[in-house]
């Protein structure tokens, strides 16, 4: 399956904060918030949305091409990917700019406070799904990036009938309710946490019912309460593997969807795709980083039958 994965590209800078945000917040005053959180330590590893997406994909058999726009520091990075298994020939690098940046703080909860810089990733506007060297994708997932491009990508899956997988995530706060409707509708699938789930609902007033009504498949996360796939009318829920140890969470959503839709090249079941990213999250989960955790196939699918019940479904992994 040619997966084409749009997305931003980034350097992690993750921080601990040996608290709790809550016990900071005040609820009526918000809207004066002025809080600066002293970290314990801080290390910076390779991320992005389409880059740790594809890097499971790559990890799991599959070789993803990345699209996006990177800077002039993304050389190192670049060798790892290709090294993983990862095409990058789509990826230009814009002269003059560094690659955009992520900055999040996670605390004793697993809570997280972030920020974002584009750098780089606000020219991913300029670049096109038609007529890549590649080859004409199968599937395009459209991850968080410059809303432009976004836009742009979604117009083109549209008007090409290409099946894509919308992804907004971190990009929510920055669409009205016009831009997420039509990164929707008529979406392959639709990817989503339960907060974004609920947000979506909210600015465009629709219901369960008619957001699944503009997509092939709906999947909504959880968190340690799982997952929930929506699909041909039923409602399928998938548990989390538990951890061996929880590490950092920036990047499980993310191990998710790569591992998730390696079940669904296989042409999987949706339960067994839901259980393929549930294990992909864990072993981020266990890990520092959303790139730092590795495994060959055989070890995926040895600790997936720990577990679950594949019915011979990952053989094909292992062909």
């Amino acid at each position: 399956m040619n997966i084409v994965c749009t997305g931003s590209v980034a350097y992690d800078y993750l921080m601990k904060f040996p608290g709790y945000f809550k016990d900071h917040l005040m609820a009526d005053r918000l809207d004066r918030i002025s809080l600066s959180f002293l970290v314990d330590e801080m290390v910076k590893r390779r991320g992005g949305t389409a880059p740790n997406i594809a890097y499971t994909l790559a990890l799991l058999g599959g070789t993803p091409h990345l699209m996006a726009t990177v800077g002039e520091d993304f050389g190192e990075y670049r060798e790892w990917l290709e090294n993983s298994g990862v095409d990058t020939s789509l990826t230009p690098v814009i002269k003059g700019k560094n690659t955009a940046s992520f900055f999040a703080n996670t605390d004793l909860s697993n809570a997280q406070i972030a920020s974002f810089y584009s750098g780089a990733m606000a020219d991913a506007k300029d670049l096109s799904l038609r007529n890549l060297p590649t080859g004409r994708p199968d599937l395009v997932v459209i991850s968080a990036n410059d809303p432009d491009a976004m836009q742009r990508y979604v117009d083109e899956c549209k008007e090409d009938a290409i099946p894509y997988l919308y992804d907004p995530s971190q990009q929510l706060a920055r669409m009205d309710a016009q831009q997420m409707v039509n990164g929707v509708q008529q979406a392959a699938s639709l990817f989503l946490n339960d907060y974004e789930y609920e947000l979506i609902r909210k600015h465009t007033g629709t219901t369960e019912e008619e957001l699944l009504g503009c997509v092939g498949f709906m999947v909504i996360t959880h968190g340690a309460d799982g997952a929930y796939i929506y699909a041909n009318g039923e409602k399928i829920h998938t548990p989390v593997v538990e951890p061996d140890r929880i590490a950092d969470p920036t990047g499980v959503g993310d191990a998710f969807r790569g591992g998730f839709l390696t079940g669904y090249r296989l042409g999987a079941d949706w339960g067994v795709c839901g259980r393929m990213g549930a294990l992909a999250a864990t072993y981020c989960l266990e890990h520092n980083g959303p790139q730092s955790h590795k495994y060959t196939k055989a070890e995926f699918v040895a600790r997936y039958r720990q577990h679950f019940d594949d019915q011979g479904a990952l053989d094909g992994l292992l062909a």
